[in-house]
Parts: C-alpha cells; structure tokens; sequence
C-alpha cells in the first residue's frame, strides 16, 4: 500500500480533493460507501521504441498522472466499473470467454485480465468507479493503465497482493491481445506496474530482468499530443511486429532477439527479396535501439545526462527514418513528423522524440527549465495549449492507497 505522500508527492492535497469527489460519484451510483482505493500511473516511453514484442530492452517510466479508482467487494461474482467519462462496465466472472463484440473496447480489457487471472486462484466481484487525469490522447497508454488497476484490485481483493509486478503486467498485455484486439508487447503493462524508471530486458519473456534507473537531474518532461485517433492504427503496429518477426523467421527463428546482429547483416542482400527493404531497416532500428537502451541506462548511472540525450535523440531519428513509424504510409497529415521540426527547432540543449506505437500521437521532450515555456508555447501555438503536457516521474507503480 502507498500512502497518498508517498504516491503523489506536493499533489496529494489534489488527490485528496479527488478522492472526495470520486467517493461522492461512488456513493450516487451504488448507494454506499468504497471501502478501498487504488491508482494506476500512465507511463512515457523513454527509450526501445518497438523493441518490446520481439524480445528487446526498454528504458521505461511512470507518469505523475493516474486512474484513481474507488472500490467495494461484493459477495457475488459480478464486476461493475463506472465512469463519468466513459460507458459502464458490467459482466460475470462466470462469464469470461472472449466475445467479439467487445474487441476495441473497455470492457474486453476488464474481462481478458480477469479470464487472465483464474488459473491463479478464485477471484470473486467487486463494484468500482474510476476517475482518470491522464492526458488524453498524449499517448502514455490509458489502456494499459486501466489494465493492471483491474488486475491491480483483483491482487489485492482475492490473492492478498501476491501477484508480481510482471504477472500483472502479463494479465494486462493477455487482455489486449486476446480480447481487445491489439498486438502490443509488455512495455506499457510494465511499466505501470513498476512505477520509477526501469530499464527492462524481456529476452526471458516469464521472467523478464529488470533494473531501477537514476532520473536524469535538471531536465523537465514535456508531452505533446499531435492529434490523431489510434483506434484506426492496429494494422500498422501489427506490421511492425509482422515485418521484424519475419526477418526472424528467414533465420529459422521466432523473435529478432534470437538472430545475432552480424548474422543479420551478412545476409541482408537476400533479406531484401525475402522480407522486403521496410523489414530489413525496422531489423536494423531493433538492432540498434537495444544498444540505446543499454548506453542510455549506463550513462544515467554514471550521471553523464548529455550522453542519455544523445541517446533519447538518436532514438527518435531511427524512429522516424528506419521504423518508419512517425506517419501513415501514404497519407498527407504527418502530425508527428510536423512536431518533430518544431521540436528540433525549439529544443536546443535537451532532446526529443516521438514515443509509443506511432503513425499518430506523441512527440516527448526532456527540456531544461529556461527552454520549456518557450518550448511549450511553440507547440501550443499549433497543436492547442489543451495537447501539451508538463510531466513529472512517478515513484509508485500500480497500487492500493491508504488514506
């Protein structure tokens, strides 16, 4: 448990306003008082950007905002989740097979981490009513936020908070590859399940090695939303993972982390005709990122920020020039690639880039103090005040608070 201090730091007296107005929402919807409460933090991607679902290494973090969420366990088996935001959700833990109807939304993700946990133990119904301040559309994950909260209530309701961070991490991507409908990899779900800065290496995918980073001093976290839905962008992730996953396959192997890097490049000539060029240049990203990951993690601990930054800006470059991720194939509005400019322009002595699964979304910067207002009002001058940002690490992971 996490007290609300030690969880939100100077914002706590804002949590606590939070929790009275979510208790009073609780009590109009259900007729009684929440026993227990829970906060799951959004997460920024620092570092491996798709690298996760082929085995790679990440440099992740959680975020200052959250899904607050109010709690009582019932004596039945019934889960009821409401929001003033968002269409309530309401199913049997009876009931837990997949339903087609409910890819793309809330519920299949509550019902997946569910159907995730019954080989764990008998879990039994609880009523809930969330209330969130994660940015919205800022792309530091909601879903995988909302995805260990429930994962995060059934630990503590019914496995007396036995459950691992990554056991929660893995009910929360099960969700959102069988029952959602998306093919993610365990970044998100981990690193909101951990909480702090995280440098993880998935190569074990039961047991992945993780490694509690320092932050880097002086700097500010800047987020801007360039707009764009996601709910139409599952096919370009999908190719991502496809096109890495087939150039694994041209080696007799299952993920890209199993083929050695020299291997791969002594083949690259017949790559081509069997994967096509795309594929070889995400497998150079992959490649390549994971040594990011592993220099930028070295130089925080050895406190040299300017080579972290290096890396955070090299990141961003392969992103856009080799994953080909920073827009849609094809197509004029290339919101992301237009941040990126501005960033370059306005970042001087930090370093940028896009974050997250892309094709839309979320350019991130770390700033120093005298350059983040100006940098922020750039943004804001085109992409909307409402879309950018300010963001602080989070220590606490996903949690159960106590008052």
């Amino acid at each position: 448990m996490e007290r609300l201090e030690e969880c939100y730091g100077k914002d706590a007296a804002e949590a606590g306003k939070r929790m009275d107005a979510l208790g009073a929402f609780f009590r109009t919807r259900f007729r009684c008082e929440p026993e227990r409460w829970f906060s799951s933090p959004g997460r920024a991607e620092i570092l491996g950007n798709h690298t996760d679902h082929n085995a790679g290494k990440v440099l992740v973090s959680a975020l200052s905002c959250d899904i607050l969420c109010a709690v009582r366990e019932r004596d039945d088996d019934l889960v009821e989740i409401c929001s003033e935001n968002f269409y309530p959700i309401r199913f049997s833990l009876r009931e837990l097979s997949r339903r087609e109807r409910e890819r793309g939304k809330s519920v299949a993700l509550a019902r997946g981490v569910a159907a995730s946990l019954t080989g764990k133990g008998k879990l039994h119904g609880f009523s809930a009513c969330t209330s969130g301040n994660i940015y919205r559309g800022a792309g530091v994950s909601s879903s995988a936020a909302f995805e260990v909260l429930v994962a995060e209530i059934f630990n503590a309701l019914c496995f007396e908070g036995r459950l691992t961070p990554f056991e929660k991490a893995k009910a929360g991507q099960f969700a959102e590859n069988s029952y959602f409908g998306k093919p993610c990899g365990l970044l998100d779900q981990s690193g909101v399940a951990l909480g702090g800065l995280h440098k993880i290496d998935f190569f074990r995918a039961n047991a992945p090695a993780y490694e509690r980073i320092p932050v880097p001093k002086g700097y500010s976290l800047v987020l801007t939303n360039t707009g764009g839905s996601h709910s139409s962008l599952t096919a370009y992730y999908a190719e991502v993972r496809r096109e890495m996953e087939q150039i694994a396959h041209c080696f007799g192997k299952r993920c890209l982390r199993e083929v050695p890097f020299q291997a791969f490049c002594g083949e690259i000539a017949s790559l081509r005709k069997r994967a096509g060029d795309r594929a070889v240049l995400r497998a150079f990203h992959f490649f390549e990122e994971n040594e990011r990951v592993e220099e930028g993690a070295a130089a925080l601990k050895a406190g040299d920020t300017d080579k972290f930054l290096s890396c955070v800006r090299e990141s961003g470059r392969s992103s856009l020039c080799w994953l080909q991720n920073c827009a849609v194939p094809g197509s004029a509005s290339q919101p992301v690639v237009l941040a990126l400019k501005l960033a370059e322009r306005s970042c001087r002595t930090g370093a940028f880039r896009m974050q997250g699964g892309g094709f839309a979304g979320t350019v991130l910067a770390f700033l120093k103090e005298e350059e983040r207002e100006g940098y922020a009002a750039e943004m804001a001058r085109v992409f909307g005040a409402e879309n950018v940002f300010f963001a602080s690490l989070r220590e606490a992971g996903a949690c159960e608070l106590v008052n």
